[in-house]
């Protein structure tokens, strides 16, 4: 990625026109041959962008430190790119992107309370995270003082179907000589009151967890309500 801080005007010409008076804004050049401009504010959405594949043209100006550049796509479309003063110019090898994990929350609270599943309830002991049954594993097998098992799905937000996914797990576990009496535990940052009525109509008892709290970001003793 080359990124650039440079003072320009920019002009874009194709399924419609716009212009950019000169400012000093973020221009971005990424692998994939994509050009956006950006300016300090409007979050993600650049002021004015063209998606690869592209081609870039880079040609003097008629100042002695200004370029400008023609960017054109396949469809013709053209953003031009007068620059009349960089202040940075940087460029960067990020390597590959693993991708956005929609479920990256919620592994990531299996993580924090297979740490500390006394969170879940005092004295709870982790047996094992993803726990096997013969339809796919259970977030976390723990275990009670009094030696009771407790079958634990974590959730982001619980519906009724991880209410009805923990009853098929339950119904197998329970079959297990070896485990002996296995309790049900949803754990969710949210709780849908559709999820709750069911789930106590199977037994099954419904936990929030704070993701904030768990990681130490936001301790309860700072909170003012």
């Amino acid at each position: 990625m080359r990124a650039l801080i440079a003072t320009c005007e920019v002009d874009y010409s194709g399924r419609l026109t716009a212009h950019l008076p000169p400012a000093k804004r973020l221009i971005l050049v990424k692998a994939d041959g994509s050009v956006s401009i950006h300016a300090d504010g409007g979050a993600y959405k650049p002021l004015n962008w063209m998606a690869p594949p592209c081609t870039i043209a880079v040609a003097p100006g008629g100042a002695a430190t200004e370029q400008v550049w023609t960017v054109t796509n396949r469809g013709d479309d053209t953003l031009r790119i007068v620059i009349t003063e960089i202040e940075a110019d940087h460029t960067f090898d990020l390597g590959p992107d693993p991708g956005l994990e929609k479920d990256g929350v919620e592994r990531h609270l299996q993580q924090l309370l297979a740490a500390h599943p006394d969170r879940l309830r005092p004295g709870l002991a982790l047996v094992r995270r993803e726990y096997p049954t013969a339809i796919g594993p259970v977030d976390l097998l723990c275990r009670r003082l009094d030696g009771v098992y407790v079958a634990v799905e974590i959730k982001r937000r619980a519906e009724i179907d991880g209410v009805e996914q923990l009853g098929r797990y339950l119904e197998l576990l329970r079959r297990d000589p070896l485990l002996g009496r296995v309790e049900g535990l949803l754990a969710a940052q949210l709780v849908r009151p559709q999820a709750r009525a069911l789930a106590s109509d199977r037994g099954i008892d419904c936990v929030l967890v704070d993701y904030d709290d768990l990681r130490g970001l936001d301790p309860p003793e700072a909170r003012l309500f």
